[in-house]
């Protein structure tokens, strides 16, 4: 590890994993528009149904910096990873591998051995991460989702994604 900056401190800070409620949702404004967050709260109701699993990576005081979901229904046999992320200003400190890592558990409680997941062929930060955890690139697809602007407009987004699979033991 390098030398941190004059002036600069480290905190160590725990974190928990646990499901993502409805009642997190303001506090996860950090990853995406409020049309976002309304998706994210109909995957709670399948979470509720048994359908999906969405977690979330939480601070000492429940504050969510890490969320994503696994979806059995997506793939036969496999535990889905989706919606998957990180707190910006929380990136590279280990909370997506701690995520993807739970997510795993949740996808072998259910006697599943095979995880699997789509990435972004602009998002080459996050392929890296997938490939270091064991993920290996088995194919493409185009993925589309609709977005909101700025101005609070929807318009789809469209984009070409790598899928990705890991066996589990």
């Amino acid at each position: 590890m390098s030398p941190l900056p004059t002036g600069a401190a480290q905190v160590v800070v725990p974190v928990l994993v646990r499901d993502l409620a409805p009642a997190d949702l303001p506090a996860c404004a950090w990853s995406g528009s409020p049309t976002h967050l309304a998706h994210v709260a109909q995957e709670l109701e399948r979470a509720a149904a048994g359908e999906v699993d969405y977690l979330a990576v939480c601070t000492p005081a429940g504050l969510p910096v890490a969320i994503g979901g696994v979806d059995y229904q997506a793939e036969a046999g496999a535990g889905t990873l989706w919606q998957l992320g990180v707190l910006p200003a929380l990136q590279s400190c280990g909370l997506g591998t701690l995520l993807i890592h739970a997510a795993e558990d949740r996808i072998r409680s259910r006697g599943l051995r095979r995880a699997e997941l789509a990435v972004e062929e602009s998002n080459p930060r996050a392929r890296t991460l997938y490939e270091r955890l064991g993920y290996v690139a088995y194919g493409s697809r185009p993925d589309a989702w609709d977005v909101e602007t700025p101005d609070g407009s929807t318009r789809r987004y469209e984009t070409m994604c790598t899928l990705m699979r890991k066996d589990l033991p």
